[in-house]
Order: structure tokens, then sequence, then C-alpha cells
């Protein structure tokens, strides 16, 4: 392999173009995951715009852009997948057929480990390496809006009558119910923010949007121009207030799921789903084919999928003392937490106990 590293605003135009055309080869139907925007140029060159770590591997086969590695590094070495704890798909974007060594692209990429937690399932150089694998459920609405809400009904229909039921209780009680799919406000993207921060500190979760990088990407594709691959502002208004809102990431096929958030006074009226079956409306209408929720353990992720992808986590990584001592740091804490997270007999206590935490921290 023909291997070069490039920081992100050293990558040209051409092997832009290349590797948006290689994450478009095969159709969204046939890899979903390859389409999302996540594996884009355009959400590396935005997290590269928001950090310094950011790099990027062409892997060239006769002169060609065969496949690209965005990756994040430390000076020793150590990598991370672009936006790690943020980003819900990993890997490379390759052409079809392509094969390769790890070994050999990480030391190309001067890296001892590359470590993942939302690995991409078609990734012929990397999937070996996956310690854990999960189900990152998604709604299909590649059938169209009616297709898809026929389906809910069908397999959620206690959950379906009390969200659409809420939804008319909402109207009564508050005015008529607007949807606004490209709300280009930025002070509802703001107001987003503020309820995204107070909802982690009252679960005790850590605050994102805390870490400066953090707001300022989402600012950063908030502002992206016209194009596939953006950031997307969906609002839900009850009369002329926000109630809900959620900040995504899309390409032309999938829309990721990523900051959903709403007004506690509301809470009640479970306007957080309404606006979810809102965005699958609005997808549909607007031509995508997915709604990636995400990786996690949550009711109304199961309650509104209709099937689930695979996602991997783990390392790959090289004989090298600086991959054996990171392995060494993270693996226990991360064995600890899937052990938690995957066991509903430990996730609940573990949630509750959060939950009590944040409602100290509010003083609550």
């Amino acid at each position: 392999m023909d291997i070069t590293v490039h920081r992100p605003g050293e990558l040209t135009a051409a092997d832009r173009a290349a590797w948006s055309t290689l994450q478009t080869t095969v159709p969204a139907a046939e890899a979903p995951q390859l389409h999302s925007p996540f594996l884009a140029p355009e959400f590396t060159l935005a997290v590269g715009a928001c950090r310094r770590d950011v790099r990027i591997a062409v892997v060239r086969e006769d002169g060609v852009p065969a496949a690209f590695f965005p990756h994040q590094r430390t000076a020793a070495g150590v990598g991370r997948a672009v936006g790690l704890g943020l980003s819900d798909c990993q890997g490379l974007v390759h052409r079809p057929g392509f094969t390769g060594d790890a070994t050999e692209l990480l030391r190309g990429s001067g890296l001892a480990l590359w470590e993942f937690d939302h690995l991409a399932t078609d990734q012929p150089l990397l999937a070996g390496r996956a310690v854990t694998r999960f189900g990152s459920p998604v709604m299909d609405v590649a059938g169209g809006w009616d297709d898809y809400l026929a389906g809910l009904r069908e397999r959620s229909p206690k959950f379906t009558r009390t969200t659409l039921a809420k939804e008319r209780r909402l109207t009564r009680d508050h005015g008529p119910l607007r949807y606004v799919h490209d709300e280009r406000d930025p002070e509802v993207l703001r107001r987003l923010m503020a309820w995204k921060s107070a909802q982690y500190r009252r679960t005790g979760r850590g605050d994102r949007f805390a870490k400066p990088w953090v707001t300022r990407l989402v600012e950063h594709l908030f502002h992206t121009g016209p194009g596939p691959v953006r950031g997307l502002l969906s609002v839900l208004y009850a009369g002329q207030r926000p109630v809900a809102a959620h900040f995504g990431l899309r390409s032309a096929a999938v829309l990721a799921c990523w900051f959903p958030a709403y007004d506690p006074a509301y809470a009640k009226y479970s306007p957080g789903l309404v606006l979810h079956l809102a965005m699958a409306r609005g997808a549909a209408q607007d031509g995508m084919a997915l709604l990636d929720l995400g990786r996690g353990r949550k009711e109304y992720k199961d309650s509104l999928k209709t099937r689930e992808l695979t996602v991997s986590e783990g390392w790959v990584t090289r004989r090298h003392p600086v991959a054996l001592g990171h392995r060494m740091r993270r693996a226990p804490a991360r064995a600890l937490r899937n052990t938690a997270q995957g066991r509903p007999e430990l996730f609940g206590p573990a949630d509750a106990l959060l939950k009590r935490v944040g409602r100290l921290r509010t003083g609550g």
C-alpha cells in the first residue's frame, strides 16, 4: 500500500471528491453504514477545524485513491476514531473489494494503535480486531412515511397510540404544532444546547457541551453551506414556542440522530417522541432512507426502530509498547462499562445512581 498522511487542510479537492465518490459507489440499500455522514469528508474536515490532532491517511493503488483512513492521534502515536465518543459510525472509506494489511496501515499512518467504538460492519482490514459488537437501531423510511407509520403501529401499537395522543393533547393545550425540518435560526440552536446541557447534568452524565471543541463543531456544522452532508437542526413548535429540537448530521441517504432535547416544562407531552416522528416524516419527504438512532440502551429507540445495524468496539494494534500501555489502561474501564450497559440488572441501578447524582448537582 502507498500511504500518505495529511492534515485536513492539506487534502486536495481531487482527493475530497474521490472520497465522496467512494462513499456512494455502493447503493445505500446495500451498504447503509458506508453512507453515514460520519464517514463523509465533511465531518472529518469539520472536526479538523476544531481540533489540531486530526489526520487523514490516503491509501493509493497505482496512484489512485483506494481508501481514506481519518483518525485523531497523539504525539506518541495513539490513534482514535475521528470524534470518538461523538461519532456513531467509524472506519475506512474504501473502494469495493479493497484488501490490505491492518498493521501496514497503522505503520504507514505512524500509529501504534487505533481505537474505535462504532466501527461499521464492512471493514475488511479492521473488523477482525473488534472486541465487542453492539446493535445500533435505525428507523427505515426508504418506503416512505406511510409505510413507516403502518409498521410502527404493528410493531409498537401501545407506544404509537400513546405518542399520537400526547401530540393531540399538546396541540389542544398549547396551540397548533409546527415542525421545521431545517431550522436556520442560531438562537434555537443555542437553546437546544442549553436544554441538552441541563439534561446531562440532571441525569448525572458528563456535559459534552462543556468541551469547547464540541460546541465549536456543532456550530461549524450548523453553518455549513448547502450540500448533501451538513448539520441539520429540526424543531417542533407549539404555538410560537419551541418545545423540542434535534441537531443531527445528514448525508443524502442517512440522518444521524445526535443531540435531541426538549423543554422540561412540556415533559408530560413527550415532545421528544413527537419530534422524532416528525423527523421521520421529514426525512422520508427529503429522500433519505435511514434515521440512525445510535448505539445505546434506550426504551424509545426500541419503540421507534425498524431494525438494527451492527457496530463494533475495540482496537487495531501493532506490536508496540505504546499500544500495550494504552490497552492496559483502557480495557478494564471499558469492560466494566459495557458489562453494566449490557445487563439490565446492572444498568438500572447504575442509571438510577447517576440520576441521583444529577439531582444533587442541580439542587433537586
